[in-house]
């Protein structure tokens, strides 16, 4: 009987225990467990023998502390009503910081869609343009998208125009071509279905229509940064902050302002949305629900970012072998792995489907690297297993199993489904990297695309001017780090910490911060490489510093392995979180605020006449079947405003058209009138435009000049040892033309010209003078 009326005590103190410490699991088990039990225990056992007056003291000892736990009860309703209000007090305040951070962000994507309208209004003079003025400003060729759009808004109906397209014979000469496929026309596809199902003919001019898409996107985009620096942060001051370094760095984060309706234009807000849902799915600290949410959103915008870009592909690619990084090291639950393996390979086949079963897809270095995973996992099920050493080895070996198994897919797939681009892409990387030489002019004309040259010291100094470089650089340290300290911990068999607070300093340990390191090592690396992959690099570089100097999280690990003690390290890492992004804030938009807003103010006029009379002769006097050749970039302006055939476009990804273009660029040569004669006839061409800015050219950079190159590529100029010899018994066709003198006025009629276009009709009747 004792022992049981001990036991009750027991049960007493526990459930004070409970009310004393409801939420320290850990706490409230030691203290009700071992210590209380065993002593409490042994004293029942020595008092059963005793008398009963040693029964009757613990009887009322009972019973006192049974009023006492009584008394308890009847105020454990007054305790449990202020925990439910604390907690909806947190719950409250949580939401008011969602609402204020959700209404910064799409506060600032919409004001810089206005700023991007307005600027453009302000240089173009858009508003106040005639209809063709305002076609030509769409510039480096990109005018030939629009023309798409302007041709489904033009059909019987949808139905009509997207049959034409996928049976376009109306654009290259002498082709019939899938222009959905060729040219990733599903932006103006929707676009165009969206402007007719919304009734907007009576509202708004369909390349307004257009153009507000384009700038919409770009809100989009911006804030998809903000979101993704304000979930890595945890303020929403980042956020803003990530913002204002995109702003200020515009020429650098992006191509919106010259050549608005570019592929990367459409893609790069998806693939912002996509990092962002990335980073939230990544994270240890989300729900459920949340986790659904990212990675519904990472599979649309994946899938959506492969279907408008022909280049999407390789920025996955580079995306996942972040992922496998992060994979391979064990910094990530095999689980969350495993759920983006699907969506990778799920928008791979959607997009193989939507784009026609284009072979590029299969052949891509993305899939590749799904494959050679998800094989080397299978066969290497134990390889996160074991000592330091045995780890590094089962490492070194997975990484080699994946890549040989991915090239072996690779080469495979080739070899079944002939892919005509991976030859001179293979060569291009080949001369690029110094590896070889080549007189090849295709080769040797990407080469000196300014997108794949090496970036300038110009680019390093903007960003530094503007202080994002500096703190860029800082945090990356500081991350990446704490990332090598983490690494080393997980091959060493620790476990990782799902449940981080900010008083245990480890930055390193947050899956979302370990890929965007590894994200903005690779794009970084990539991007001293190739001056156009600025444009992916640059804008995360703003988001990943403005996440650094608003984390409390980087400022804690920092005086972790300072071993501050003077100060407490919490309370520091709190206040300079706020006081750095606040005075970077105050410099930024004291010196930045009047230069955009300057911008804005400043009247630039584009005016292009040699060009609008050019379009004007070619409307008013050429055949409607008239076929044109010339300069990609031209001709791209050409199809644009008058609709006629050209011989090439300005699509630098398709081996046809770039041999298509070496042919029609001949006419800058130094070949015979006979032999250009015989090039433009097998491209059924009727007449051909010589531009007196390539055949005049004036450059510093005389190798890549496109005489120059076309010289070297037909073996009429060596140079050898800083002489030049020439080999050609022709002079240039582009000056000799302009003589008038036989035999090419046999071949040729000049039927326009002005001060930077000569227009020659290609002779269907060759008539000898001599």
């Amino acid at each position: 009987m004792t022992e049981l009326r001990c036991r009750k005590t027991d049960t007493v103190e526990e459930d004070k225990e409970e009310d004393e410490c409801p939420n320290k699991a850990e706490l409230k088990t030691t203290h009700t467990n071992e210590p209380v039990n065993t002593g409490e225990d042994e004293g029942c056992v020595s008092m059963g023998g005793d008398g009963d007056e040693m029964q009757q003291k613990v009887e009322g000892e009972v019973k006192e502390e049974d009023a006492q736990h009584k008394e308890e009860e009847s105020n454990r309703p007054e305790s449990s009503v202020k925990r439910s209000k604390s907690s909806s007090t947190c719950f409250l305040q949580r939401m008011v910081r969602v609402f204020f951070g959700c209404l910064a962000a799409v506060a600032c994507g919409m004001l810089y869609a206005a700023y991007l309208s307005a600027y453009h209004d302000r240089k173009f003079w858009f508003s106040s343009r005639q209809e063709l003025e305002r076609e030509i400003t769409f510039q480096e060729g990109s005018g030939l998208y629009y023309y798409y759009y302007k041709h489904m808004l033009t059909a019987p109906s949808f139905e009509r125009g997207f049959y034409e397209l996928t049976l376009d014979n109306r654009t290259v000469s002498g082709q019939t071509i899938n222009a959905v496929e060729r040219f990733s026309l599903y932006p103006e596809l929707i676009t165009s279905l969206i402007y007719r199902l919304m009734g907007s003919q009576d509202f708004v001019e369909p390349i307004y229509f257009y153009v507000g898409a384009v700038f919409g996107l770009q809100a989009i985009y911006v804030t998809a940064l903000f979101v993704c620096s304000w979930v890595m942060s945890g303020t929403w001051v980042a956020g803003m902050l990530a913002v204002a370094w995109y702003v200020i760095n515009r020429p650098d984060t992006t191509k919106v302002d010259f050549a608005i309706p570019l592929r990367d234009n459409w893609a790069l807000p998806y693939f912002s949305c996509q990092v962002a849902a990335l980073t939230g799915f990544l994270s240890n600290n989300i729900s459920s629900a949340t986790e659904m949410f990212c990675y519904l959103t990472m599979s649309a915008t994946t899938f959506t970012f492969l279907l408008v870009w022909e280049n999407s592909h390789y920025v996955l690619f580079i995306q996942g072998l972040c992922l496998f990084l992060l994979d391979s090291f064990d910094l990530v639950p095999p689980r969350k792995m495993a759920d983006i393996h699907k969506v990778y390979l799920s928008s791979l086949f959607l997009a193989y489907l939507f784009q026609f079963q284009n072979s590029t897809l299969l052949s891509s270095p993305l899939l590749s690297l799904l494959i050679g995973s998800v094989l080397a996992r299978y066969f290497q099920q134990k390889m996160k297993m074991g000592p330091l050493v045995a780890r590094v080895m089962k490492l070194f070996l997975h990484f080699h199993l994946v890549f040989t198994t991915g090239i072996t897919f690779s080469y495979l797939v080739k070899k079944l489904i002939p892919v005509s681009e991976s030859d001179f892409i293979l060569k291009f990387l080949e001369v690029k990297f110094g590896l070889n030489t080549t007189t090849d002019f295709i080769t040797n004309f990407l080469q000196c695309q300014e997108n794949f040259q090496t970036p300038g010291q110009d680019l390093f100094l903007r960003l530094t001017q503007a202080s994002v470089l500096p703190f860029y650089f800082l945090v990356l340290i500081v991350c990446l780090v704490s990332t090598l300290q983490t690494i080393y911990r997980r091959l060493s068999g620790q476990p990782m910490k799902t449940n981080l607070r900010l008083e245990d300093g480890r930055i390193g340990e947050q899956p979302e911060v370990i890929y965007h390191v590894f994200h903005t090592l690779l794009f970084g690396g990539l991007a001293l490489l190739f001056d156009g992959m600025k444009y992916l690099w640059t804008p995360y570089v703003c988001m990943f510093t403005a996440f650094g100097v608003c984390s409390p999280d980087l400022w804690m690990t920092v005086f972790k392995w300072l071993k501050l003690k003077s100060i407490h390290p919490v309370v520091l890492s709190l206040i300079l979180s706020t006081a750095v992004p606040t005075i970077i804030g105050f410099s930024l938009w004291r010196e930045y605020c009047p230069r955009v807003l300057a911008e804005l103010s400043d009247l630039q006029e584009f005016y292009d006449p040699d060009t609008v009379e050019l379009i004007s002769w070619i409307k008013s006097q050429a055949p409607v079947a008239a076929v044109f050749a010339g300069s990609p970039q031209l001709l791209g302006t050409v199809k644009l405003c008058s609709g006629s055939a050209v011989t090439s476009l300005p699509l630098y990804s398709d081996i046809n058209l770039l041999r298509r273009t070496e042919d029609t660029y001949q006419v800058y040569a130094m070949r015979s009138a006979e032999d250009i004669y015989k090039i433009l006839t097998s491209q059924k061409t009727n007449y051909v435009i010589i531009e007196e800015s390539i055949c005049n050219e004036l450059s510093l950079n005389k190798g890549c000049r496109i005489k120059d190159l076309l010289d070297i590529s037909n073996g009429h100029v060596v140079y050898d040892k800083g002489e030049i010899y020439s080999f050609s018994k022709h002079g240039r066709f582009c000056q000799e033309i302009k003589m008038n003198y036989s035999p090419y006025t046999n071949y040729f009629t000049r039927v326009f010209w002005n001060r930077s276009f000569h227009v020659y009709k290609v002779n269907s009747v060759i008539s000898f003078q001599y």
